[in-house]
């Protein structure tokens, strides 16, 4: 039976990851569409998957930001970066 080195599994357990980006206050970024609600049906082929340049307002973790949202929105301004 082999045994992996230290080395080796590092390097497995880290080739699937990506770097991270490092965002700062005052940022723009677009707002993914995937889980809003619309109150009239669109077709989901028809539209931009993406909306809006929003300013981030906060950065509260190294995935996670507060954006500068709409009131008319209705969504929780604090977002996830993946």
């Amino acid at each position: 039976m082999l045994r992996k080195t230290h080395e080796e599994m590092r390097w497995q357990a880290n080739r699937e990851r990506k770097e991270i980006e490092e965002w700062k206050k005052e940022d723009k970024m677009m707002l993914s569409i995937k889980d809003l609600v619309f109150k009239k049906y669109l077709m989901r082929k028809l539209v931009d998957c993406y909306v809006g340049l929003y300013i981030i307002n906060k950065v509260v973790s190294t995935n996670m930001v507060k954006l500068h949202l709409f009131i008319s929105m209705r969504i929780y301004p604090v977002m996830n970066i993946s």
